[in-house]
């Protein structure tokens, strides 16, 4: 199934195209975006022009063509505060519907908030939870409290960054006057919101959006290491924003324009969002945010795949993290069986030497889904497998991963097979000695299924002062797994200390050699 989205916004209009899986998952195949700011127009004159009409529906009929091509079976638009507010935003819908043959639901704010919570959830990972979220558009700004589980609760408010700018700035910098102007409306608005959030408690606040995104790539520019492929569960602290909001105050629209990381169509808007962030952070009480990139587009997916599968998600929040690996896998065409058995022995690895190597849960599950990632090069070519695996992970957009924990994965994959491991382009992210006891244990267990026929049931792990003895069960032959285990344990023994010894359990070793064994 293949289903197309129309996110029609203030702003920007947005499509998207996926391709559904029966598992409720889904890949993007096309995005598009056109800035036509709808917006501007509507609050200035409280109705949307002929010439802004036109370029809608122009838009739309865009979207719809590209959408046809790409074979979408379903077509669901959506459009939010900028026609919903304008005057004769219903006859622009008409005429949408009339020249494209695209029928466009116009919808409420709430019904905004519990679309765009549906990607957040499926996108970044909500621990601890429950979260505090905001999407910043450029007509409302929805505020959200939820967890894995669902939406707790939910408003939208009329303060997106059009709205703000057209009503509010009105000189480049921005005058004091401006701003105190500004700042006593967004207090006006959201003081008696924050007092409702605050009485659930949120641990984590989340923004989405391109204006949020903005400020995040904004900030991560200006910090030493390079700005991650992805920002999707990038986080930055209120002092670092803090240092960039001030810039931003005191800048020219020529000044903002050469800032890295800043949209250059965003560049007039860019100053009520940072006022919107800043007030914010100090009304809601909040020191961090984390970035999604998943929004309404996504949402509207969700939740038309949701129409066909009426399964319940997942209560628990790690789950997006394992459908998005096996995704990824999944799109590169994975040897499953091998993969899944190098997890396997590699969790039984970490379990039996825990106290050499003293890591904790987190690290236990990256290990997991790296050995399931390790080998996904080989879609590309099995020559330099480790290096193409390690761009695929890097470039696969995994939900609910931060930045640094994306270029762990990429590192082991690009390092999975021989060499000393180093993070290298990594964006500086990456913990070089966790990234080696790791990869340690990953190169021991991948070894362990060389023959990639899954002969080894499991092992048992004895660590001494000098010595680890890996003993192996099985009722097959296993001399290729050993031999292959044996080949990858230097590193193992490099970074622990200790002399890797490889053996057959007895009585093991005469069932594999057995003529009647089976």
């Amino acid at each position: 199934m293949r289903i197309a989205a129309l996110d029609l916004g203030t702003n920007s209009f947005h499509l998207l195209v996926a391709d559904v899986h029966a598992d409720g998952q889904f890949e993007a195949l096309t995005r598009e975006k056109a800035m036509i700011r709808l917006g501007d127009v509507v609050s200035r004159r409280g109705h949307i022009t002929a010439a802004a009409a036109d370029t809608a529906v122009a838009t739309v009929r865009h979207f719809k063509r590209v959408a046809d091509a790409a074979g979408a079976t379903e077509l669901h638009a959506y459009a939010t505060s900028a026609i919903r507010l304008a005057t004769n935003g219903d006859d622009l819908v008409d005429r949408i519907e009339e020249e494209t043959g695209v029928a466009v639901e116009v919808i409420s704010g709430r019904r905004e908030a519990e679309l765009i919570f549906g990607a957040v959830r499926a996108s970044v990972l909500l621990e601890p939870a429950p979260a505090l979220c905001f999407d910043l558009g450029g007509g409302s700004v929805e505020i959200m409290v939820g967890d894995a589980g669902g939406l707790r609760w939910a408003t939208s408010e009329n303060l997106g960054v059009s709205r703000l700018t057209a009503e509010f700035v009105t000189t480049d910098p921005i005058n004091k006057d401006d701003r105190r102007r500004l700042r006593a409306h967004l207090i006006d608005v959201l003081a008696p919101v924050a007092n409702e959030v605050a009485k659930l408690s949120p641990k984590l606040a989340v923004g989405s959006s391109g204006t949020l995104e903005d400020l995040a790539h904004m900030v991560a520019a200006r910090r030493a290491q390079e700005v991650p492929i992805s920002l999707n569960q990038l986080s930055f602290e209120r002092d670092e924003f803090e240092a960039l909001h001030k810039e931003i105050l005191t800048s020219t629209a020529d000044e903002r324009l050469r800032m890295p990381g800043l949209e250059a169509r965003r560049v007039d808007l860019i100053v009520a969002g940072s006022l919107f962030l800043a007030t914010a952070m100090e009304l809601f009480d909040f020191s961090e945010l984390t970035v999604s990139e998943w929004a309404l587009r996504e949402g509207i997916v969700l939740d038309a795949i949701r129409r066909h599968d009426p399964e319940d998600w997942s209560d628990d929040p790690r789950a997006l993290r394992r459908a998005s690996v096996q995704g990824l896998a999944r799109r590169c065409n994975w040897d499953e069986a091998h993969a899944r058995q190098v997890a396997t022995l590699a969790l039984e690895l970490f379990d039996g030497t825990q106290e050499l190597h003293q890591l904790g849960a987190d690290d236990r599950e990256m290990l997991e889904y790296a050995a399931l990632l390790h080998d996904i090069g080989e879609h590309v070519s099995p020559s330099g497998h480790h290096k193409h695996g390690a761009y695929l992970v890097q470039n696969g957009r995994l939900r609910g991963f931060s930045p640094a924990e994306v270029q762990l994965l990429a590192a082991m994959a690009r390092w999975h097979r021989r060499g000393n491991p180093a993070p290298g382009d990594d964006h500086g992210l990456v913990d070089e000695d966790r990234l080696r006891r790791l990869t340690a244990l990953l190169r021991v267990a991948d070894g362990l299924d060389r023959g990639r026929a899954a002969a080894v049931d499991g092992i048992d792990v004895r660590v001494g002062p000098s010595l680890v003895v890996v003993q192996v069960r099985t009722r097959r032959d296993v001399e290729l797994e050993l031999w292959g285990a044996r080949r990858k344990r230097e590193l193992f023994e490099k970074t622990f200390g200790r002399d890797l010894e490889l053996t057959v359990q007895p009585g093991a070793a005469r069932a594999a050699l057995s003529p009647t064994s089976p």
